[in-house]
């Protein structure tokens, strides 16, 4: 697998404090990346660090196969687009100068392609109306339109839809599966609304104190939330022989316990057991939320609440 990012054993400190404490994280090529963590986990500090705002204090990181030490960073840097914390927008420019602005700056030749990019992301009427008469899901859409200046094809956005309203974080999310699908830019989104994330990721990574605690793909995710009945047997080979029987999907856990991920009717179930000189001891319905999954990956609390 082709990774844009990759980072090994990173560290970021402030003094004693340790933002960023040995992290080792990959995005794949092509992917909605949700990096999750609580406020104050890492996620800005990695972000900044990526994108050369801020220099790591040890470990490494690369993008594009090019590690941070390399002259050859400033190539690859220059394949991204960022948010960083907010949207870097002039608040007395029009969307357009806006745009023209951050072509400036990039150095671009012309001004080929505004007028598309503001179409993309929703803001091609918006004509002589200032930045700072926008909504807040307006300015978040600007934000990301500056940042595609330059073609990018790695995307970082720092809590995308933060503070906004039910239609702007459905806008939101439309544009990123969007850019994501018709112009296969990779998308890092830096987050603590689980429920938002479980909407548009492919991959996740967990990050706790400065440190990823866990990596997964979205079907990885799926299964371990995954709606199941966990059955405690007196062995469960008897039972891994009439679940097959029976054309039931389930997981063998220990020679004790497994998972049903299936509608189960127990009588049924008891008989066959009974049958093959085995006892069913316990039996619980398991559906594990994703906001309970993170709680016992890093305990504590974390918003729910989803775009």
């Amino acid at each position: 697998m082709e990774y844009v990012l990759e980072t090994s054993a990173l560290g970021k400190s402030y003094g004693h404090f340790k933002a960023l404490n040995n992290l080792s994280m990959r995005v794949p090529k092509g992917s909605i990346y949700g990096f999750i963590g609580k406020n104050g986990a890492g996620k800005t500090t990695l972000i900044r660090v990526i994108c050369g705002l801020q220099a790591p204090s040890s470990g490494s990181y690369s993008l594009y196969g090019k590690k941070n030490t390399e002259r050859e960073i400033v190539k690859s840097r220059r394949r991204m687009g960022a948010i960083v914390e907010t949207p870097a927008i002039y608040l007395d420019m029009t969307a357009e100068e806006n745009m023209q602005q951050q072509y400036r700056i990039l150095g671009l030749p012309s001004f080929d392609g505004i007028e598309e990019t503001l179409r993309l992301v929703g803001l091609s009427g918006t004509g002589k109306k200032k930045s700072r008469h926008f909504s807040l899901g307006m300015r978040q859409r600007l934000g990301i339109a500056v940042a595609l200046a330059g073609d990018p094809d790695f995307l970082v956005l720092d809590e995308p839809v933060n503070g906004l309203d039910p239609q702007g974080i459905i806008e939101i999310r439309e544009l990123i599966l969007k850019l994501n699908r018709e112009r296969q830019i990779t998308i890092l989104i830096s987050s603590h609304l689980l429920d938002e994330l479980s909407k548009l990721a492919t991959h996740y990574g967990f990050i706790d104190g400065g440190r990823i605690v866990r990596e997964m793909s979205a079907a990885q995710l799926e299964a371990a939330c995954r709606k199941c009945i966990r059955i405690e047997v007196s062995d469960t080979k008897p039972l891994a022989k009439v679940l097959d029987e029976m054309q039931l999907e389930y997981e063998i856990l220990s020679d004790k316990e497994a998972h049903v991920f299936a509608k189960v009717n127990v009588s049924q179930l008891a008989l066959a057991l009974k049958k093959n000189n085995c006892e069913i001891l316990s039996l619980h319905e398991r559906d594990e939320s994703l906001e309970s999954f993170y709680m016992n990956l890093v305990g504590g609390s974390i918003r729910k609440e989803g775009v």
